[in-house]
């Protein structure tokens, strides 16, 4: 098994990590893989995600010609873009960091990470951060991103590469954490 690392480029690659996005949302799993294997919330289109992808492109992993994980850019402009993340962009506007508001700082919202279920636990997680980490990092102080209080999983591998907690709220949606990475 080769895994290679790159950015999507195309609309296959795109459509490729729709695919993947809708086998791991939450509806399509049972509870117990909820529970043991982590989900995804958000759901994007084609278009947004072609949209998402500039002047930054989101990060993937590929075997075969397949994209077997990903993390998707989004930045503060498409806030308003999908509804489950204007919470998160409301709630990130508000918190002090390091004595300084967030919104007065350049970050960026890690928009979602997803990894195929066969490939999970063999370091192709921190591979991608560490990817996403190189591209970001010269034009961005922080990377954040929001977690469901439900998605253990989740939380405990974006804790062990070096993300914390900033702040923890609740929506329509459920109970959040805010997550940050300072890349220092």
């Amino acid at each position: 098994m080769t895994v290679h690392f790159t950015t999507s480029k195309s609309k296959q690659d795109f459509q490729q990590i729709l695919d993947l996005q809708n086998r791991n949302v939450e509806e399509a799993l049972t509870s117990s893989e909820v529970e043991k294997e982590g989900f995804v919330s958000a759901r994007h289109s084609v278009e947004l995600l072609e949209k998402m992808n500039a002047p930054y492109p989101h990060i993937i992993a590929k075997s075969n010609d397949q994209i077997i994980g990903f993390t998707l850019v989004m930045l503060r402009s498409l806030q308003n873009d999908i509804d489950l993340l204007i919470p998160l962009f409301k709630n990130i506007n508000s918190i002090q960091y390091n004595d300084q508001l967030i919104k007065n700082t350049t970050y960026f919202v890690m928009g979602q990470v997803c990894i195929e279920k066969e490939f999970r636990g063999k370091g192709i997680f921190r591979d991608l951060y560490d990817e996403l980490r190189t591209q970001m990092q010269l034009h961005f102080e922080y990377c954040i991103t929001g977690i469901s209080v439900r998605n253990i999983r989740s939380w405990k591998a974006h804790e062990k590469i070096g993300f914390k907690i900033i702040h923890e709220y609740t929506d329509s949606k459920g109970d959040w954490l805010i997550v940050l990475w300072d890349w220092d």
